[in-house]
């Protein structure tokens, strides 16, 4: 009888929202879209590391009719373009398009762990090996809820590593 080996899968989770891209209000158009400083450097780092790069995000825009799935998905489309032109690769989106008042109760929005455990599950992640990125304790809390092993807050996170440039 031979023993399994360990799953050695590591992911990076990053919310979208305040993390990516700088806070606004419902952000749907690439001409709000602005990436935080140091997100390119911060990411490029773990993914050259054989991090996969996996994007969670709340998206209640969705449910309260700001904006349609399908303006998300073609803002989802450019962003990922301006990764790989920065040579990183993100390897699945996750969103959340629900909000309890709109849509009723859901298991992907953050702070419940839905879309992460989808991630574990769908690419054989190991949680212990993983860490998560946020701005809010819904991300944090999110994290934690799916058995990420370090949860950190975007702007602790980029002043420790020292990533002050794209």
């Amino acid at each position: 009888m031979t023993n399994s080996p360990v799953n050695q899968t590591k992911a990076l989770f990053l919310d979208r929202d305040g993390t990516i891209n700088v806070e606004k209000h419902y952000v749907f158009k690439k001409e709000d879209f602005e990436f935080v400083p140091g997100i390119f450097n911060l990411i490029r780092k773990y993914s050259d590391a054989g991090f996969l790069i996996i994007i969670t995000t709340n998206q209640s825009g969705i449910a309260r009719g700001f904006y349609t799935e399908k303006d998300f998905e073609n803002l989802t489309e450019w962003m990922l373009g301006k990764f790989e032109e920065e040579g990183i690769k993100i390897t699945k989106v996750y969103y959340c398009p629900h909000h309890p008042a709109f849509t009723g109760d859901c298991n992907c929005r953050k702070p419940k762990p839905g879309m992460i455990t989808t991630a574990l599950h769908e690419f054989n992640i190991n949680p212990n090996l993983s860490i998560l990125i946020g701005d809010k304790k819904s991300d944090i809390l999110a994290g934690q809820n799916a058995g990420i092993r370090e949860n950190h807050y975007i702007h602790e996170f980029l002043n420790r590593q020292g990533t002050d440039k794209n």
